[in-house]
């Protein structure tokens, strides 16, 4: 890949601003927390997995300037730290598995020098970071078999190297399907009102060199119908211990579709992303976006002043409408609670 969505260098964050594309690749750098924080707040930073590498990286950068001359006055202020980060965006739980996991390492060693914690903090946070890219390919490789060959592929918003430390979960198993040899062709819906299938998974496939097509988003019934569309796959902010699983606003009228037309309809996505505490989709969170969005989306109105706008950013598809979850472990076929249980403890 010709890019690279954060990584820490030179003791700063680095992270391409999403918001510029397709128009203009930028790279911002974030050298304090609070900066981080409202990167993934306003969506220059987006995806479940890139946000948890984010949230690792903004935990570290804020304990690297915690001004302490005592343990508990440092905890006290990392806990503030934490919460702050904590409370950007409440869906993708991925952010919340990295605090907690950033907040386990310190625990760990609350012992030692509050120098020697921060070094280990932001060594942690890069793990974080490499770890992610480890697990894409990994669920890229598990989810390329199920794909036929020739196969179009729809997907739905950006679950690509965009929206992970690279490579990507729904685009990773694309994109070693493409490098398997398989001959595939992707179908991007746009993704409305952010259009992240437009300005973020056309541009990172174009740059891949994989054949793409953008759609609008309530064309995809109309391509299924016709017969043009193999599989569906799409990535992931929450699944729930059922299977259930939150994703970008407009994904569930996709399974739907699907469902009717017999189409394979999959979800790839980390281990972190399950939600094991929550037994289905009811209990996710559905973050509520300003109308601003959707009425006056990059800078020009589209609809009256003083309309009525509602804005989620995600929808719940129930696990009975989903063929498979893909993950670093393995396929889950036809996912329940049961399903969940045994695919976590055939792999602990």
């Amino acid at each position: 890949m010709s890019f690279r969505t954060i990584q820490w260098r030179d003791d700063k964050v680095v992270m391409i601003d999403q918001t510029r594309l397709p128009a203009e690749e930028i790279y911002n750098e974030y050298s304090d927390y609070q900066g981080v924080a409202q990167a993934i707040r306003g969506m220059i930073i987006r995806g479940a997995p890139a946000i948890g590498v984010a949230a690792a990286m903004g935990v570290a950068l804020g304990a690297r300037d915690i001004q302490a001359s005592d343990h508990e006055s440092f905890f006290r202020e990392f806990e503030t730290i934490c919460d702050i980060i904590a409370g950007t965006r409440p869906t993708a739980v991925n952010l919340f598995w990295a605090i907690q996991r950033m907040k386990r390492m310190a625990e760990a060693h609350r012992t030692l020098p509050l120098p020697t914690i921060c070094k280990i903090l932001i060594a942690e946070a890069i793990r974080v970071e490499e770890e992610d890219l480890a697990i894409c390919k990994a669920i890229g490789a598990n989810g390329a078999k199920l794909i036929p060959q020739g196969a179009t592929i729809l997907t739905h918003c950006n679950a690509g190297g965009l929206a992970t430390a690279g490579y990507g979960t729904a685009l990773g198993v694309i994109r070693a399907a493409h490098e398997a040899g398989k001959g595939i062709k992707v179908f991007a819906d746009e993704t409305r009102p952010w259009l992240q299938g437009a300005r973020l998974t056309a541009w990172e496939l174009m740059k891949d060199n994989i054949p793409v097509t953008l759609i609008s988003d309530n064309m995809a019934g109309y391509f299924m119908k016709k017969g043009e569309i193999t599989c569906c796959v799409v990535g992931a902010d929450r699944i729930a211990a059922n299977g259930d699983t939150a994703n970008k606003i407009g994904t569930y009228s996709v399974a739907v579709l699907a469902k009717e037309h017999g189409i394979p309809f999959c979800v790839a996505a980390p281990s972190s992303t399950f939600d094991l505490s929550i037994p289905d989709g009811s209990h996710i969170p559905i973050e509520q976006r300003s109308p601003e969005e959707v009425v006056n989306g990059f800078g020009r109105r589209t609809a009256p002043e003083g309309v009525k706008v509602y804005n989620p950013a995600f929808d719940v598809t129930p696990a009975r409408y989903i063929a498979a979850i893909i993950t670093e472990r393995g396929v889950i076929q036809r996912p329940t609670t049961e399903t969940i249980q045994r695919h976590f403890a055939e792999r602990a």
